[in-house]
This record gives structure tokens, C-alpha cells and sequence, in this order.
């Protein structure tokens, strides 16, 4: 764990749980504020360490016509300038090898969807830049399949790999979570996380737009904190109806704190 600790100095997984959250994507800089704002006075409040998320670009739609991004330069820039205004780490989604070492330039951690967790290419890449490299499970991969994603990131000599849980594929347009995937993943000695947001996702939807169940988003962190889980990966928006993308599934922002409360009583719990 000794990577978490350069990010979060005294970081203790077994007394504490991390949390990466944000918006989706960037949409402009008064959403990315008012999110980051709020968010480390949760942080602060509630003493949980936390990577800032947003992606620069959307390459996974269901629709040609879904918002992608505001411009890869421009949506970078943003993040970088919101991660230095408020001091905290960062964590976007890269989708192809040459963005690796582009999203490098301005972020702490780098993140491969769950779709690409098998490209190859993409995971040296991203191991390449010495950067923290976050696996989102494949929706049709097991847990135990995640030890290879890993020794990909690890062939390049980088150690500093986190996986993430974030459900799998159910029939057409559903997700479950199988909660035996904390259990069996941290076996490979690496943090682990749960994707609170996208385990929820309904993809495919025959409008075109994503949906979700962001209702249960307590639901999926509670179960997630109680399993094992080293931290959280909670997409949140000021005004998920006014959402430029995914607003089907991101928690209201306003509801963060309370869930927070929540989630440390059953970490504290654990550990009593």
C-alpha cells in the first residue's frame, strides 16, 4: 500500500477507506469547483482521503450523438487547475496508448475502463508512465482473471496498480455485484475498489442513453465498505438532471456528506 501512502501520508486501509469522486466528465469549470469544493470539506469532515475524478473524454457511448467532452487540451486543463486550487490528487480515464502519456502530464492516477481492462497495449502504457494505473474489472471478466490485467501494469516495473469492482454483465441491460470479488482480489496484495456508480449502470437502453439506479448507490457502497473494499468510486454532479453525461447514474452531490456519516460507522465498525 505504500504508493496510497505518497498520495495520503499515515493512510491506514484497515482503520480507513479512500474515495475517488467527482463528475463524470468535464463540463466546464463552475460544476468542477462547486463539486471539488464540497467534496473536501466531506473529505476534511469526515477524514476520507480523496482522489478527484473526472474524465477529459468520453470514448465509451452508447450513442454517436451522446456528449464526448468539451476538448481534450481545454477539459485537461481544467482538471489540473481544479486539482492545484483545492490540493487534491487525480484520476481520469484513458482509452487508447497514446493518451497515456498525454493524461500523465496533469494526473496522479490513471484509470482503464472496464471495457479495456484486456488491451494490452493500453496496460503498458499506463504502467509506462509510473503513474497509479486503476483496472476497472471487464463486466464479463472474473475476479481471478484481474491477476493477469495486474501482471500486465507490473511487467513494466510499476507496482502501484489498484483494481476495481464495478458488476457484472446480467441478461442485456443489467449489472449485478458479486461481493466474493473483494475476498479473491485482494489476494493479489493490491487495493481494491468498489465502482458505486457504474455497477448501477443500464446500459444500452434503446433511446440511446445509458441509464441507472442511482437510488442504490448506498446500497452498492454500504455492502461494498462491509466486504472489504479499500475505497469507493462515487460519481457525483451538482444536478445530475442538468448532467452533460451519465446523469442517469451519478449521486446528487448533496447527498454525499450524509452517505459518508454512514459509510465510516461501518468502517469503524469493522475495526471495533
Amino acid at each position: 500500500m505504500h504508493f496510497l501512502n505518497q498520495l495520503f501520508p499515515g493512510f491506514d486501509t484497515k482503520k480507513q477507506f479512500f474515495l475517488l469522486a467527482g463528475p463524470c466528465v468535464v463540463e466546464n469549470k463552475t460544476v468542477m469547483e462547486e463539486t471539488a469544493t464540497e467534496l473536501k470539506r466531506i473529505s476534511e469532515k469526515h477524514q476520507i482521503p480523496l482522489i478527484f475524478k473526472a474524465s477529459y473524454t468520453k470514448a465509451n457511448r452508447s450513442s454517436v450523438h451522446s456528449f464526448s467532452g468539451i476538448g481534450q487540451q481545454e477539459a485537461l486543463s481544467i482538471l489540473a487547475e481544479t486539482g492545484a486550487q483545492y490540493q487534491l490528487p487525480l484520476v481520469t480515464d484513458i482509452h487508447a496508448d497514446e493518451e497515456a502519456q498525454i493524461a500523465a502530464q496533469y494526473v496522479d492516477v490513471l484509470q482503464i475502463p472496464a471495457f479495456l481492462c484486456r488491451q494490452t497495449s493500453l496496460l503498458l502504457a499506463a504502467g509506462q508512465t509510473g503513474k497509479i494505473v486503476n483496472i476497472k474489472k471487464g463486466q464479463f471478466l472474473s475476479p481471478e482473471s484481474m491477476q493477469f490485467a495486474i501482471d500486465k501494469v507490473r511487467s513494466t516495473g510499476n507496482e502501484n496498480v489498484m483494481v476495481t469492482e464495478r458488476g457484472t454483465t446480467f441478461g442485456y441491460q443489467d449489472l449485478v455485484v458479486d461481493f466474493r470479488s473483494f475476498p479473491i482480489m485482494k489476494q493479489f496484495g493490491k487495493p481494491c475498489i468498489m465502482d458505486c456508480t457504474h455497477a448501477l449502470q443500464q446500459p444500452n437502453q434503446s433511446n440511446g442513453v445509458t441509464g441507472g439506479r442511482p437510488e442504490l448507490i448506498e446500497t452498492i457502497a454500504k455492502c461494498g465498505i462491509a466486504a472489504g473494499a479499500d475505497g469507493l468510486f462515487i460519481e457525483t454532479h451538482p444536478d445530475p438532471s442538468k448532467a452533460l453525461s451519465d446523469g442517469a447514474n451519478m449521486l446528487n452531490l448533496k447527498d454525499m456528506d450524509e452517505l459518508m456519516r454512514k459509510l465510516v460507522l461501518i468502517k469503524n465498525a469493522l475495526i471495533a
